[in-house]
């Protein structure tokens, strides 16, 4: 199973989805607002549980110190996430991350090529340009 185009293409949808038409974001954990090249898709199960690793509500756009340096901020993740979606949201999470998941090279293909799709259909909605020659705020 090889899932690096699929990571690629999710990572940006995540990042793009949580950043607005400027591309501009806060970082899911410590609110620092970042652009979402400069970002990481922070997950709040680590990616080695493949039954969450593809979960949108498990992956949010983070900085690169909270998702590296400080571990992904795990107890701030878990906070903000039942926040954000209900009390009991990260404990649902935790049992669908023990769940075993296997994945095709098909079923990884046709959620790469979902995801692209979801990427081009957030360019149209926000008009988000490639900001790489422009000056970021």
């Amino acid at each position: 199973m090889n899932d690096k185009k699929l990571w690629k293409a999710f990572s940006e949808y995540i990042r793009r989805r949580d950043s607005d038409k400027d591309g501009f974001g806060k970082c899911f954990t410590c609110h620092r607002v970042i652009h979402w090249k400069k970002g990481d898709c922070g997950h709040g199960i680590g990616r080695q549980h493949k039954g969450t690793k593809y979960n949108e509500k498990n992956n949010h756009l983070q900085c690169k110190p909270c998702n590296g340096f400080e571990g992904g901020k795990r107890e701030v993740y878990k906070e903000q996430m039942n926040k954000r979606y209900g009390d009991g949201t990260w404990e649902l999470m935790e049992l669908a991350s023990k769940k075993p998941a296997k994945w095709s090279q098909f079923e990884i293909d046709q959620l790469e090529k979902y995801y692209k799709i979801k990427i081009k259909e957030l360019e149209e909605q926000n008009k988000i340009s490639d900001c790489s020659n422009k000056v970021l705020r």
